[in-house]
């Protein structure tokens, strides 16, 4: 992976949120292509409940500013950054006040859902992209890993496809075991409308429940990983009857080869 430019855009990474499959997976993978001599970047919200003081966050001011439209609403951009320690890791937080000051990640402390989870997956998925532009980064993969970083790829297809930047770039989705059982709002199909997506392109969307999310996802990325042992059986034939690239799941102790191989024989 010497040299290969690899933007990690996701839901979770450690240190900065408790372990679980999608958060240490995203810092492994991004350490493994690190300790091969590549470039990698790594984009994760700044939820509320990630301690700024402990890991050093800081605002990018020259990054900041700019305000994004969601639901027809301008909501301003804020870039903070750190390092993880011994690493040489930079990663970048996309923040906002009124998507990701609260104190916790997707749902608040009874368990229930946020409301606007769908508009926070927009927000996100624009503001890595527009932050990208401003550090004139050229990705060789994009690799998204979790469901709050999954409309990267629907907007990357549509939104954003006459952005030279992109050109050359292949986007890898992570698919894990379902994390959520309600669905998100209704209206999310409509709110991806407005930015110009074709309906027929997210028209899983309509019911936009964990499941649907994912396959949307998958529809407009390059190729697909198999993450976790428990990706239900008819996702995994979603992935399988794609006629995309996938890996399938492969145990923590072998992925470095595995997912090297895949990067540089299927995907670039």
């Amino acid at each position: 992976m010497k040299d290969k430019r690899i933007l990690y855009v996701s839901s979770e990474v450690v240190p900065y949120l408790a372990e679980n499959e999608v958060s240490l997976m995203s810092y492994d993978v991004p350490k493994m292509v690190n300790d091969q001599g590549g470039q990698i970047r790594i984009f994760m919200p700044r939820y509320g409940n990630i301690n700024e003081r402990r890991h050093q966050l800081h605002e990018v001011i020259r990054l900041s500013g700019m305000n994004l439209v969601v639901n027809d609403l301008d909501m301003p951009l804020i870039i903070k950054v750190a390092s993880i320690p011994k690493e040489r890791i930079q990663v970048y937080f996309i923040d906002n006040d009124e998507y990701f000051k609260r104190k916790a990640t997707f749902a608040d402390e009874e368990g229930v859902m946020y409301p606007d989870n769908d508009e926070r997956a927009i927000f996100f998925a624009k503001g890595v992209v527009e932050t990208v532009k401003k550090l004139n980064w050229v990705p060789d993969i994009i690799h998204v890993h979790g469901w709050m970083a999954a409309m990267l790829p629907v907007y990357m297809k549509h939104f954003y496809k006459n952005e030279a930047l992109f050109s050359d770039t292949k986007i890898v989705t992570s698919v894990y075991s379902q994390s959520f059982d309600t669905n998100l709002d209704a209206e999310m199909i409509n709110k991806v409308k407005m930015d110009g997506v074709p309906e027929d392109a997210v028209s899983d969307l309509e019911i936009p429940n964990f499941e649907n999310i994912m396959k949307a996802t998958i529809k407009h990325s390059d190729a697909v990983i198999i993450a976790s042992t428990g990706v239900s059986s008819s996702l995994t034939k979603y992935i399988e009857s794609s006629g995309k690239p996938f890996l399938p799941f492969v145990p923590k102790d072998a992925f470095a080869e595995a997912y090297s191989n895949f990067y540089n024989n299927e995907v670039l």
